[in-house]
């Protein structure tokens, strides 16, 4: 009994190393393998060791097809098709291509990455919107149900991510629909079923405006204007609780303000015009420790580059648009030693209206969404 079990662990230990891609393979190798391959333990194990290690991470970028292709400057209005692909994080290299999850061309927007699950719905959002969760690596998509409680049309945003908590990926749908007038409704994958807050603190039932969000260790953090203040929103998933944390000083409008995680702390980085060095822009840095903002010294980065969010190994993914090819040349800045990486990779944008969205992030591996 004890050799057998033994025989196990090295199997576990030799099969959790692999890639999603071969493991998926291996689901038909033998009853055994497939039962233990499609276990939760399993899937846990080989996640864990993934993130925990830096293991199997990619950056997950929506390109042209061909990838070297240009617009066509005599006839603008031609479509080129939209190519999902896994870029390796340290050589930049294609690994693979990614079938369309929504076998679609239709637009949509990016709600949330963790642990090898996108959340990706429309655009525009509204309540019926029809909310997805997919796995790349291991080509599975789940599409949430609709809630079952009846509300009016109204301004929604949305975000998802996991909880280490209550082990459990969560979905949260903010729902303003006048000025006194607030719902959220919770989504959790385990029991695959929406809740509705019923308790809301009298400051979020006002006309507020919001603007940009992230969501960490099961909670939603959303940057909000109530008249002149901004301030950060939070709302936990587990305790359901809600918190607002006044924005420092200098934030004054919402333009060119990112929200993100920066070494397991959340931070904003606020752009500042005025930059002493020349073809140079300035970011004030802020993280919050401890419900406090916390001031870094500013980021300075080249004034042609674009903030698309920050890396799983604490980079800034930059994107520098070529008007002339129309593509966006992907970078990724160290803010510690100041440094510039040049990726090679040309980011495709999507339309929608006058809008054009590029997309751009890590992506961590998982079997999550397997079975």
């Amino acid at each position: 009994m004890a050799f057998a079990l033994r025989k196990k662990e090295i199997l576990i230990d030799i099969l959790v190393r692999l890639p999603a891609k071969s493991l998926i393979r291996f689901l038909c190798t033998c009853k055994s393998w497939s039962d233990l391959i499609g276990s939760s333990s399993f899937v846990s194990t080989h996640l864990h060791r993934n993130v925990t290690k830096h293991a199997h991470v990619y950056l997950l970028c929506l390109h042209y097809s061909d990838f070297e292709c240009l617009v066509d400057l005599d006839d603008p209005c031609v479509e080129q098709e939209l190519q999902w692909s896994l870029f390796s994080n340290e050589t930049f290299e294609q690994c693979s291509k990614l079938s369309h999850p929504l076998g679609s061309p239709e637009p949509y927007q990016i709600y949330g990455s963790t642990n090898g699950l996108v959340c990706i719905s429309d655009v525009i959002l509204n309540f019926e919107s029809p909310i997805h969760i997919w796995n790349p690596s291991a080509r599975k998509l789940r599409t949430l149900p609709l809630s079952t409680n009846n509300i009016e049309f109204g301004y929604v945003v949305l975000q998802f991510g996991f909880h280490p908590g209550a082990n459990d990926y969560k979905a949260v749908r903010m729902i303003r629909i006048n000025e006194n007038a607030f719902a959220v409704e919770v989504y959790s994958l385990s029991t695959d079923s929406w809740k509705m807050i019923e308790v809301i603190p009298p400051w979020l039932k006002c006309n507020w405006q919001h603007y940009s969000g992230t969501f960490f260790n099961g909670v939603a953090y959303h940057f909000i204007q109530k008249g002149p203040i901004f301030s950060i929103m939070s709302f936990d998933t587990s305790s359901e609780k809600f918190e607002e944390f006044i924005a420092p000083d200098a934030i004054c409008r919402s333009v060119g303000l990112c929200i993100d995680v920066y070494k397991e702390q959340i931070c904003l980085l606020f752009h500042f015009y005025l930059c002493e060095e020349e073809n140079m822009d300035r970011d004030d840095f802020w993280v919050l420790i401890e419900k406090r903002w916390k001031q870094l010294r500013p980021f300075i980065y080249p004034s042609d580059y674009q903030k698309m969010g920050i890396s799983i190994d604490n980079e800034l993914l930059m994107q520098k648009d070529d008007l002339i090819g129309g593509v966006a040349d992907l970078y990724l800045c160290n803010y510690e030693f100041k440094q510039v990486r040049e990726t090679g990779i040309k980011l495709a944008f999507m339309k929608y209206g006058r809008n054009e969205l590029s997309f751009a992030f890590t992506y961590v591996e998982s079997l999550v969404l397997l079975n």
